[in-house]
């Protein structure tokens, strides 16, 4: 019979059945590796007590406290059936009720005698405006005879991420079961990296961070799981991006006095120092054999379309075409629109009036005329048009190019792994990948959830952007605030230039239908403002007399362009939108935003939709109107948004505020995180050094044929799911 690894044993065999069920459903833990690797959420202290003053509403909780006292109380009359046991437990700054009723008051009325410490856990309720747990499950920390308990003898006692069903003490004993098991775990990490930083061995830290005598164990294990974590990541990502250099790609050049040449000599403004540079970095890894996986970040208006542009036409000039994918039919008309306006005449290819080395820039959405969708599959196909710029429909079976050299992706966010990965399959050879974030991503973060692309930062403005002002609208405690919002609307509009106003909702029948629901919305909490309830009120109330329209995603596509084509026209005074402008959109003229409800929104989605004004020589004004207390850390949120224009600051907040999810894309996979002692940005360092230890190891052994402990643990990170992420990239 073959035999299973250690690590790899079902719990059932270990912990009975009936246990092992309860671990797979409630915490997705179903072999002995998967319960080690189940650390302690964090650690209370024999003698150190739980702070009980601030525990978290309606939340599971494990506490460490004392009984200070317990009675008995009798109602109804009646005996033993009407009786409620009232425990009191304090840790000395704090104080927490729990009760018991009926039939279940006796053991613990024995048990729970004051003075006695135990753990207990349970849910977290509010009854007559004081905390209180019901019914909790208990551990005590002492036996009858006074003696320590010997599962709680250490100085530390492990506290886990637990659930009703299973109480942290229940997942501490299973723990114990398997522990020995830890001694036959494979080790990922080679001997001499761990040695070379002074790691400890994996078995020992699995029994370190499971059952520590001293912080300082806790710490040591931490180090070296973190390690772990870190490098297995990396090492997938490694190899993804060594199996990239393998692939063949057509080399892409620039040839002298080609359309790139002449489209440089019609620019009326300098490029960015930061520009240049980026661009360098692009055209050298578009001259090479292999394909180019490159990330371009870069704050809200700092010219990445032009650095795009200019790679697509880099591309034509070397016989190739250049494919352009934006998340929305707003955003790729947008993006057609500026980028034939950029090009003029050098986008006319074989039309009159059309400049020698011109070419053809075609759109291609999903809600063209059967005409013109006709005319630009053909230009695609015989190569007629250089650039196509489109939506997911560039995707679809039908669409053939002549011969695909770049894709460049807008808003990678946006895109599912799929898409991607359908359009890179359309070249002969696989094309060039560009991918366009406007979204600033820490460091760390781009090491790892982008840990397969090469990055390239622009972080310059290009001369003649204006600053933006932001502020916090308290609508709620103050009323006159909002008021005089819209007096600034009016003051704008009235100094000839146009405002955006941004909803969460769009508030249309489908919308009412989701809002009734959704339980969210309970009397206190009114659902969000919707775009058709705000337009309609501020075209009545405050803002009357202005030219109002609406934009919104359900609106049909002719509708919406519409709609962006008479505002970038200056025929319309103020737009009430959902986020569909959130991206790309790009009118000048327009100075101000006002963000209703701005405490539903992302700190990261609050600076790309600031980044839509301010975008000319007037300065820009953001205003996030909120109903939330000044205390809140919603308000918080704002504030943060408020002081500063620094995305990547602000991307730092969103992740700490958010944590992060799988770092695999969990959006794609819907895989548990993989991340358990690892935080992408507490531990930069860490990530950086395991980056660098990775590259090396796989460049030397791609197939890891040296290291199977490596590899093992690789297969475990990997599932099906996630290696075919990360293989679409």
């Amino acid at each position: 019979m073959e035999h299973v690894p250690a690590l790899d044993e079902p719990l059932k065999k270990s912990l009975g059945p009936a246990t092992a069920k309860v671990m797979a459903e409630a915490l997705d833990l179903h072999t002995v590796g998967d319960l080690l690797h189940h650390y302690p959420r964090r650690y209370a202290e024999r003698g150190e007590l739980t702070t009980l003053a601030d525990l978290p509403l309606d939340e599971h909780v494990t506490v460490v406290a004392q009984v200070a006292d317990a009675r008995v109380l009798t109602f109804n009359g009646s005996k033993g059936r009407g009786q409620r046991l009232e425990v009191t437990i304090t840790d000395g700054s704090g104080r927490l009720q729990l009760v018991f009723f009926g039939k279940g008051v006796h053991k613990p009325h024995k048990d729970l005698l004051p003075g006695t410490r135990a753990m207990f856990a349970g849910k977290v309720s509010l009854f007559n405006r004081r905390l209180q747990l019901a019914h909790p499950a208990y551990e005590l920390l002492r036996g009858d005879g006074g003696e320590a308990v010997d599962a709680w003898a250490a100085a530390l006692i492990p506290i886990y991420p637990a659930t009703t069903k299973l109480e942290s003490w229940k997942i501490a004993k299973a723990v114990d079961a398997v522990l020995p098991s830890a001694a036959d775990a494979a080790d990922p990490l080679p001997p001499a990296l761990r040695r070379g930083r002074g790691l400890a061995e994996l078995p020992e830290a699995l029994r370190k961070i499971h059952r520590p005598r001293t912080k300082a164990d806790v710490a040591e294990a931490r180090e070296r799981l973190k390690w772990d974590e870190a490098f297995v990541l990396q090492v997938a990502l490694a190899r993804r991006r060594h199996a990239d250099t393998q692939l063949p790609a057509v080399p892409r050049r620039p040839v002298p006095d080609g359309i790139l040449d002449a489209f440089d000599a019609t620019l009326p403004f300098t490029l960015t120092e930061g520009q240049r540079k980026v661009s360098a970095e692009i055209f050298d890894d578009l001259a090479t054999e292999h394909p180019m996986h490159r990330l371009l970040q870069g704050e809200v208006g700092s010219g990445k379309t032009m650095v795009a542009l200019r790679a697509m036409l880099a591309v034509v000039d070397s016989g190739g075409q250049a494919a352009m994918l934006a998340p929305t039919e707003v955003l790729a008309q947008q993006h057609h629109r500026s980028v034939t306006e950029m090009m003029g005449e050098l986008a006319e290819g074989g039309m009159l009036g059309g400049a020698e080395r011109a070419t053809k820039v075609v759109l291609l959405t999903g809600s063209m005329g059967a005409a013109a969708r006709r005319q630009a599959l053909l230009d695609l196909v015989t190569g007629e048009a250089g650039i196509v710029i489109g939506t997911h429909a560039l995707i679809e079976d039908k669409v053939k190019f002549h011969d695909l050299g770049l894709v460049v992706v807008d808003e990678q966010h946006r895109f599912g792994v799929e898409q991607r990965d359908a359009l890179r399959g359309k070249g002969k050879q696989p094309p060039h990948l560009l991918v366009m974030t406007a979204t600033p991503i820490p460091r760390t973060v781009a090491m790892t959830v982008f840990g397969d692309l090469e990055t390239s930062v622009l972080d310059q403005l290009p001369a003649g952007r204006s600053p933006i002002a932001s502020h916090v609208v308290p609508a709620a405690d103050k009323p006159h605030f909002l008021a005089r919002a819209w007096e600034r609307v009016r003051e704008e509009v009235g100094n000839g230039h146009q405002a955006y106003v941004v909803c969460p909702r769009i508030g249309d029948e489908e919308d009412q239908k989701k809002a009734k629901a959704s339980p969210e919305d309970t009397a206190e909490k009114r659902p969000p403002l919707a775009v058709l309830d705000v337009a309609e009120g501020l075209g009545t109330g405050p803002l009357a007399g202005l030219r109002i329209a609406v934009l919104h995603g359900r609106m049909h596509p002719d509708d919406k362009d519409g709609v962006m084509r008479r505002f970038a026209a200056g025929e319309v005074d103020v737009l009430v939108a959902t986020t569909v402008i959130e991206v790309g959109v790009n009118v000048p003229n327009a100075t101000v935003m006002v963000i209703m409800d701005a405490d539903r929104f992302g700190v990261s989605q609050l600076h790309q939709l600031r980044g839509r004004v301010g975008r000319g020589s007037a300065p820009g004004l953001c205003l996030l109107v909120s109903e939330m207390p000044e205390a809140s850390p919603a308000r918080q949120r704002l504030n943060a948004v408020a002081t500063t224009l620094d995305g990547f600051e602000l991307s730092r907040i969103d992740l700490e505020q958010r944590r992060e999810g799988d770092v695999l894309g969990q959006a794609q996979s819907g895989v548990r995180s993989s991340l358990r002692v690892l935080t992408v940005i507490d531990d930069e360092e860490v990530i950086a050094a395991a980056r660098e230890e990775a590259t090396a190891l796989v460049l030397d052994d791609p197939d890891l044929t040296a290291h199977p402990g490596l590899r093992t643990a690789l297969d475990a990170l990997l599932s099906e799911e996630r290696e075919e992420y990360l293989e679409k990239g």
